[in-house]
This record gives structure tokens, C-alpha cells and sequence, in this order.
């Protein structure tokens, strides 16, 4: 019986490129060094920067119809295709507007990541 294959970290790896030579930023994020993690926590930290952002755009976009139709009655009572405005824009727009945002939020991140990794290689060949 053959021993299990040990593990094998993989950092920053991208399927689309051809072999990538070793640089010194890339030892530093495999080792964890305290370079290594000062450049994963920034990445954290901007992806959770757009991860809030948006979600407060989402909880106050969607949060706040309840509050205007409470606000102001006569919103609440309109209709608008012989559907109620409230139904329409909580039930039907809302859908597009949830799409809207997440194709926003995964467009943000990946320009988040494209930098990070610009950041790693240009930090690598210095």
C-alpha cells in the first residue's frame, strides 16, 4: 500500500497563463512571511471593502422601499400597470436590481485581484 500523496498548497494560481517563473513575492505568499500576509490581509481587506460597500448600497436600495411606502402612503397605494407599486418594485424589480449588483461586486473583484496580482509580479521582478 502506497502512502497518501502529501498536500500541496497552491497560491495565486491562474489556469489561462504558462508556467510562471518563482519570484520573490510569491515565496513570500507561499511561506507566509510577514510580507507575504501584509499582501494576502490587503486583498482581504479590499475585497471586503466592495463586499460592505455594496451590501449597504443592497440593504438601503431594498431596506429603504418599506420605509418610503410607511413615509409616504400615497407611493403605497399606487398602481402602476394595475399592479400595486409596492409589489412590483419589491417583488418583480428587485431581481434585476440583486442581478445588477452582483455582477458589479464580481466585476470589482476580479479588477481587485488583477491588481493584486500585477502588484505580486511587479513587486517580484524589483
Amino acid at each position: 500500500m502506497e502512502p497518501p500523496t502529501p498536500r500541496v498548497r497552491v497560491v495565486l494560481g491562474d489556469a489561462s497563463r504558462g508556467p510562471i517563473h518563482p519570484a520573490r513575492a510569491r515565496a513570500e505568499l507561499e511561506e507566509q512571511s510577514p510580507v507575504g500576509a501584509a499582501l494576502a490581509r490587503g486583498l482581504v481587506r479590499a475585497q471586503l471593502s466592495v463586499a460592505v460597500r455594496l451590501s449597504a448600497v443592497v440593504a438601503v436600495g431594498l431596506g429603504g422601499l418599506p420605509l418610503l411606502f410607511a413615509a409616504v402612503p400615497a407611493i403605497a397605494h399606487a398602481r402602476l400597470f394595475g399592479v400595486s407599486l409596492p409589489w412590483l418594485l419589491l417583488g418583480v424589480l428587485a431581481y434585476p436590481f440583486l442581478y445588477l449588483v452582483g455582477a458589479v461586486y464580481v466585476h470589482l473583484a476580479e479588477r481587485n485581484e488583477q491588481e493584486f496580482v500585477a502588484l505580486v509580479e511587479d513587486r517580484g521582478q524589483k
